[in-house]
């Protein structure tokens, strides 16, 4: 149940017909798992703060390092050097005292991701490779968790949510085989619009909590793409790949 202080803490949420208290008291009682504490875990985990979720799990094992601070807003000059996920936790705390936040410096593989994923109630993949990509969705599908991907690179954005409690729902690597060869690309290398990871990762926490209500209309099987340059957002639709190994039909 919601306290006084709840009540008037998220009471801009509960005037909306679609979240009203049910759907806030479901954000208190729900657990988000946040992969990575950068450009588009910041944004995501600061919305999904405030916006009351229950209990946060962020992970990351990098540290803060200035070249971070264009667009990693969750992060400050003061925390340079410091654990992402330990500077993370100490924003998060600031923008809502009331949750729980766990931070975990470790980067998540093997039994460890397995734990993570089938104790939270929707994953957000902030990562910046496919490896860590593949392994998530893995372990999503494994547990049927939803899965809410993101990523940036230059002026470009994409998301997509897969949500494997829904059959027919395709999964990211119906998306991106993992056995072809997909061109590697860090912003480190190539650059990214700062406002851009903010945009998608908003966005990413936007899916998030839509998902978690199932009362909302939902992008699963969507692929959305944005031009931030002209700010156009293009949406193509995906179907489950049958024969996937990861959520086909052979596999489930």
């Amino acid at each position: 149940m919601l306290n006084d202080d709840e009540l008037l803490r998220y009471s801009r949420h509960i005037l909306l017909d679609e979240i009203g208290i049910t759907g806030q008291e479901t954000w208190k009682q729900s657990h988000a798992l946040i992969v990575g504490a950068g450009g588009l875990g910041a944004p995501a985990a600061m919305y999904l703060a405030a916006s009351g979720m229950g209990k946060i799990t962020i992970c990351d094992g990098d540290t803060v390092d200035l070249t971070n601070l264009q667009r990693q807003i969750i992060h400050s000059t003061e925390g340079i050097g410091l654990k992402k996920v330990d500077s993370a936790k100490q924003t998060l705390e600031k923008i809502n005292p009331t949750i729980e936040i766990i931070s975990s410096g470790n980067r998540l593989t093997g039994s460890a991701l397995d734990e993570e994923v089938s104790s939270a109630d929707v994953v957000l993949d902030c990562s910046d490779n496919f490896e860590t990509r593949h392994a998530v969705n893995k372990a999503c599908v494994k547990f049927k968790i939803p899965l809410v991907s993101g990523a940036s690179i230059k002026f470009d954005g994409q998301l997509a949510v897969f949500d494997p409690r829904n059959p027919e729902s395709p999964c990211y690597q119906c998306l991106f085989p993992e056995d072809k060869d997909h061109e590697e690309v860090r912003c480190s290398a190539m650059g990214v619009f700062a406002p851009l990871v903010g945009i998608i990762g908003a966005t990413q926490a936007n899916e998030a909590l839509k998902v978690l209500l199932q009362n909302m209309p939902s992008s699963t099987g969507k692929l959305l793409l944005l031009d931030a340059l002209t700010m156009r957002w293009r949406e193509i639709k995906l179907t489950k790949d049958q024969n996937c190994t990861v959520c086909g039909l052979q596999n489930t």
